[in-house]
């Protein structure tokens, strides 16, 4: 009942370090630090929060997530720059606010899927062209200019800089790429054709790169090895998976052992614990788990985690 609870709500199980966390959070503080004040400084009152409400949405993937689709340069002036100028043309010409705000985020929408260059954040800014107040009036298409455009390129500067002081990351993510390694090239290599047309599939933005799923791939296929547990590798209490992916995946526990009264050969007794038919049990012979399991696992949290061969 958890795991589909996870899986409904969207929780991932994946971790990231306390560094991380930390080096994320820092970042926006900067970010939004000199954003606040270059947008206190061209303009007075309510307005300034209001950009800085827009632009601290794009601190958090600048910052948490820089090298997603969705944080790289054109998307961040893009999105920006285009949404300011819908929001804005949608205050001008429509005397509705309501109908104004809407079409504005949703002509926003549009324009950054077709332009390459969505960022969520954008929406914001559109929004806020719209319900900004007197100011937001006055400024006019000035608004793009003062303080969205100097906004945009004071944060850019500081994603690229800040980001830089740590070696896992780049920004913009293209800069990562240098330090990538690549796939040893075979017959069974996955090509960038393979890449476009997976994605292409789903018929929906996917916020991942093509360098960072190659990078994936690699360190996944690295890791996984095509030989099975050997009989003297088994161990009672001890978890196995059979290492597949989605709902063929599944974590089983040795629970006890048993000897065949018609064959006499040596039988394990195990509990699925987590994965496909999770909480039934069932019988094998040594030789069947052998060839079910691909490697032993722990419980580290909520994840299961593989032990190596040299840790075991």
């Amino acid at each position: 009942m958890k795991e589909i609870i996870l899986k409904y709500l969207g929780i991932e199980r994946y971790r990231v370090s306390h560094t991380e966390k930390l080096v994320s959070a820092l970042g926006a503080f900067l970010g939004i630090y000199l954003i606040f004040h270059t947008s206190a400084y061209f303009l007075e009152g309510i307005f300034a929060y209001l950009i800085v409400a827009s632009m601290g949405a794009s601190a958090v993937l600048l910052f948490a997530v820089p090298h997603s689709p969705l944080s790289q340069p054109w998307s961040l002036f893009g999105g920006h720059m285009l949404s300011a100028i819908i929001g804005i043309s949608c205050a001008k010409f429509i005397p509705d606010t309501a109908l104004a705000a809407s079409l504005a985020v949703g002509l926003a929408v549009g324009a950054m899927y077709y332009a390459h260059c969505i960022h969520p954040p954008g929406g914001a800014t559109a929004l806020s062209a719209v319900i900004g107040g007197t100011e937001v009036q006055q400024l006019g298409y000035q608004f793009i200019f003062t303080p969205v455009l100097i906004n945009v390129i004071t944060i850019i500067c500081i994603a690229i800089l800040f980001n830089y002081l740590f070696k896992w990351r780049r920004y913009p993510a293209y800069l990562a790429q240098k330090q990538a390694t690549t796939i040893k090239k075979d017959d069974s290599a996955i090509s960038h054709e393979d890449f476009i047309y997976a994605l292409s599939e789903f018929e929906s933005f996917i916020d991942i790169s093509e360098n960072d799923l190659l990078k994936i791939y690699e360190v996944v296929t690295k890791r996984h090895e095509n030989t099975n547990i050997q009989h003297h590798a088994l161990e009672h209490g001890h978890y196995y998976s059979n290492g597949k992916y989605g709902n063929l995946w599944s974590v089983r526990q040795i629970v006890d052992w048993d000897v065949s009264s018609q064959s006499g050969e040596e039988q394990l007794i195990y509990k699925i614990v987590a994965g496909a038919n999770r909480r039934n049990a069932g019988v094998m012979t040594k030789n069947e788990f052998t060839q079910w399991a691909k490697h032993e696992v722990i419980r580290d949290e909520d994840n299961w985690r593989r032990i190596d061969n040299n840790n075991e």
